[in-house]
């Protein structure tokens, strides 16, 4: 039964985690966490090890959401690349940070980033880009919008760069991907439109989680019988994320996250608490 809710859960994270581009670490950390009262299996498990197994399964949601994006041709490979230079390196010593937080810690800070997380997923979609012209040193791209209109967003790399790393940092810390942070600054900030932000975004979070994972291996946090039971679930969520956000808007699923995440992270703050 255990092992069939790590597949369940997996799926879950991967399913979410590509629709609106977060990775999935969001729900499997805490999942892990939570269980402990219910499944004997995940009795002592520590948050490196929550965040070091999910880091390992949000390689493969990133991965198995970037195949499904690319047949859409939604995914913007050089810009990831830019993206990925600050966050590969913000990852690993987001990892090696990760060690020094016990679990009153972990839980406080965690728990509020995951309320932090649901207000941003509030506002991603009123806040809007503001309208401008690209300036001088800025990357500009193309992109075909739905009507087979042709669109236009543009960034400059440095600060793309400083941004992706503070993102990769609390990839590493708390492994979540990076997604919720990089998607709502990647719409706002750098004005992508919102379709190719989060298949973008699942492009860095593959990366990085690579990244991010050779550390936490190094440090012995990653529990391989959870992980290789995570994958299968992740791996096919990441497919019908991207499915379902080709088709349904997903702010559905999208609100009923939000309050997922209020309820676990004022559960969190309240376990580092008291």
């Amino acid at each position: 039964m255990e092992w069939i809710f790590l597949i369940f859960i997996g799926f879950i994270a991967g399913t979410i985690g590509s629709l609106v581009g977060l990775g999935g670490g969001i729900i499997v950390v805490p999942a892990m966490l939570f269980s402990s009262g219910f499944f004997t299996i995940f009795e002592g498990v520590s948050p490196q090890t929550a965040v070091g197994t999910s880091l390992l399964v949000v390689i493969f949601t990133g991965l198995s959401s970037t195949l499904a994006y690319m047949k859409k041709k939604k995914v913007d490979y050089r810009s990831g690349l830019i993206f990925f230079i600050g966050s590969g390196p913000g990852g690993i010593i987001g990892a090696y940070v990760n060690q020094y937080l016990n679990t009153d810690s972990f839980s406080l800070y965690f728990g509020l980033f995951m309320i932090f997380v649901s207000v941003l997923l509030m506002l991603r979609d009123r806040l809007k880009p503001s309208a401008r012209q690209p300036g001088e040193k800025e990357i500009v791209r193309t992109y075909q919008g739905e009507q087979g209109a042709e669109g236009v967003y543009f960034y400059k790399p440095v600060p793309a760069i400083i941004i992706s790393f503070g993102v990769g940092f609390l990839s590493g810390l708390f492994g979540i991907g990076g997604g919720a942070l990089m998607v709502p600054a990647m719409i706002i900030l750098f004005f992508f439109p919102a379709h190719i932000a989060v298949a973008t975004s699942m492009f860095i979070i593959f990366l990085s989680g690579l990244t991010s994972s050779v550390m936490h291996a190094a440090l012995g946090n990653i529990n391989w019988l959870f992980a290789l039971a995570l994958i299968p679930g992740a791996w096919a969520g990441g497919k019908a994320g991207a499915l379902i956000a080709s088709k349904l808007s997903g702010k559905a699923l999208i609100s009923l996250l939000r309050i997922v995440l209020i309820l676990a992270g004022l559960k969190l703050i309240y376990e580092g608490v008291f």
